[in-house]
């Protein structure tokens, strides 16, 4: 039943690939020969993977001749048949996955033996061809050649509270790299920030310190032994340090210091302020120009209410603006070479307002 050597793109290109192989280097601290034993493992699920779906995509399939009743008394059926078992190889690797058409290659002989004799003993595929018959992977729980159990315990690696190098593959060493509570060589210890709330001789769970403790031995501010940066022990107590209220602000003149647990914040003055103690206009020290303090509030300052008339021009207004103003010309004047001038109707515009007189501003 194996195919013929040399048929297909795939096989011109495996002979390009093993060379390809070589070429590829190991991330920094992983040496190439455990990348590789890791590598696999994980082709090696993937091509058991896929097996499991060619069974249920050809499930309801059968030869697709015209006396199905002949083909499954002289053929044998079509569920355990060699033609469904070629369909479901076929599909096992996509055309540019290397090592999965090496490695379905290599061991097709072995994928053939349990189809045809072992499957119904050994149902599992990844279990029959990855872990005991070709060996690149290990059961759950265990690494390495020889399949060792992981530190904590193949039942529950690493105590259930980290990664075990290596965990199901021929790879690693066995060593735990714990989750962010837990610490230590068997991850049971609690890392800065949590306790432990459950502890024993194989069972550890790590629950987060109050917010203000950088190790602590329960739940309140009061179980804290060391404060985080930004909180100070008061008595017996880690209390937050309130950095506002020192006499120099840790902020620019034009911001204002807001306190937060553990921290502050600066936040910018109010528009009208020249320095300020906090937000709005009512908390400046000084005003800008264009605003005055007014019953202990920056307002702004009306400038085209003064008694001095700051816009001058004949057939001009002043427009109050905040912290300013702007000079424009009346209703029906524009601005032309700096003075305020008529505006000139065209003839187009001139019949739209034939038959009302012309207007004058209220206040020519």
């Amino acid at each position: 039943m194996r195919r013929a050597p040399g048929s297909g793109a795939s096989a011109f290109l495996w002979p390009l690939a093993a060379s390809l192989l070589v070429l590829v280097l190991p991330p920094p601290g992983l040496a190439a020969s455990q990348l590789r034993l890791r590598q696999a493992c994980s082709t090696c699920r993937g091509i058991a993977d896929r097996f499991g779906q060619g069974l249920t995509d050809t499930a309801k399939k059968n030869f697709g001749g015209g006396n199905t009743a002949w083909e499954e008394k002289t053929l044998s059926k079509y569920e355990t048949s060699e033609i469904r078992l070629v369909e479901i190889i076929e599909n096992l690797c996509d055309s540019s996955n290397f090592e999965c058409n090496n490695m379905v290659e290599e061991h097709e002989e072995h994928i053939e033996a349990w189809w045809f004799k072992w499957k119904k003993k050994n149902p599992d595929l990844f279990k029959w061809l990855c872990i005991e018959k070709i060996e690149v992977c290990c059961p759950a729980g265990t690494y390495g050649p020889d399949c060792l159990a992981c530190l904590g315990g193949s039942e529950r690696p690493c105590h259930g509270n980290g990664r075990c190098d290596g965990d199901g593959t021929r790879g690693g060493d066995g060593s735990c790299s714990c989750n962010k509570e837990h610490k230590g060589e068997f991850c049971l210890d609690c890392a800065d920030g949590y306790y432990n709330s459950h502890r024993n001789d194989t069972h550890s769970v790590c629950t987060a310190c109050h917010n203000s403790c950088k190790t602590c031995t329960g739940a309140a501010n009061t179980d804290c032994q060391d404060c985080k940066e930004g909180w100070t022990k008061n008595e017996e107590a880690c209390v937050d340090v309130d950095e506002c209220a020192v006499e120099d602000s840790p902020c620019n003149g034009d911001q204002y210091c807001l306190n937060t647990d553990g921290s502050f914040s600066c936040r910018a003055c109010d528009i009208s302020c020249v320095e300020c103690t906090g937000e709005g206009p009512d908390r400046c020290k000084s005003c800008i120009a264009g605003y005055e303090m007014e019953e202990e509030k920056c307002t702004d300052v009306n400038e085209c209410a003064l008694p001095e008339k700051v816009c001058v021009r004949e057939n001009e207004d002043c427009v109050n603006t905040p912290g300013g103003y702007k000079c424009v010309c009346t209703e029906g004047f524009e601005d032309k070479d700096g003075v305020c001038a008529p505006i000139i109707k065209t003839e187009e515009e001139a019949p739209e307002n034939s038959s009302s007189p012309a207007a004058t501003h209220e206040d020519l």
